[in-house]
């Protein structure tokens, strides 16, 4: 029996459908509010703190910042930020001691913000142009109200897309053993 050169384009003609709606990426997911975001209250320290007690808050909520208001309260205005980054290019490169040194001689003063009624879009483009991984997002009367991060945005976008991201096949690369830090 001879086969049919016909019947394999009926089943090439799948191979260019416009992918299922699913698959594409919605624009409308970057106008999202930033209240959207999978978020926590911001933790605040007064400039005054040690550099020990705010690293000690970011390890034991396992957080990557701290924001800096004038009374160390959510009900003050925004002053500083201090990262994870700070510790490396602020204390551990100058070889400071981080048991007697305030926030505010490392701390990022006056960092930049996102406003409360931001978006998605409003984040990933500051965190972009800036290279940030944690921005403040603030109310009307500059009030810390929590912060987002990086990985707040990848969270959201796995949950937006759950099929797209958690049924990708492992790659080589992927099966070597990591730690939890490890990349």
């Amino acid at each position: 029996m001879i086969d049919d050169p016909t019947d394999d384009l009926d089943q090439d003609e799948s191979y260019f459908d416009p992918p299922p709606r699913h698959a594409r990426f919605d624009a409308g997911l970057l106008r999202e509010s930033l209240r959207g975001l999978p978020h926590r209250p911001a933790l605040v320290l007064r400039a005054s703190d040690s550099v020990t007690d705010a690293v000690r808050l970011m390890q034991r909520e396992h957080r990557g910042c701290v924001v800096i208001t004038e009374d160390g309260t959510n009900a003050s205005r925004l002053i500083g930020i201090f990262t994870e980054r700070d510790v490396l290019l602020r204390i551990v490169d100058r070889g400071k001691n981080p048991a007697t040194l305030p926030l505010d001689g490392v701390m990022t003063a006056d960092p930049e913000v996102l406003a409360l009624s931001g978006t998605i879009a409003h984040a990933l483009n500051k965190m972009s142009i800036g290279g940030f991984r944690h921005l403040p997002v603030v109310d009307e009367a500059h009030h810390p109200v929590f912060v987002i991060s990086v990985q707040d945005i990848v969270e959201f976008l796995v949950e937006a897309f759950p099929r797209e991201v958690l049924t990708l096949s492992v790659d080589a690369s992927a099966q070597l053993p990591r730690g939890r830090y490890g990349a």
